[in-house]
């Protein structure tokens, strides 16, 4: 029987409401990359994309 993992927000790597966190948990990767790729791809995409799929994200992912 295969285990699958659940893209969640993280309760313990929270900076805002725990989406790059629950990112980077299920990478499982350092959360400050992917922290530091989403500020970069925001810039580069002048915030306001970066901004709303942050949004969605927040609202749309379950709490671990």
């Amino acid at each position: 029987m295969s285990t699958y993992k659940k893209l969640r927000k993280s309760s313990t790597e929270r900076m805002v409401s725990g989406v790059c966190g629950g990112i980077a948990e299920y990478f499982d990767i350092d959360p400050t990359l992917v922290r530091v790729g989403y500020v970069g791809l925001s810039v580069f995409s002048a915030v306001f994309p970066g901004l709303i799929v942050y949004i969605v994200l927040m609202l749309l992912m379950p709490e671990s």
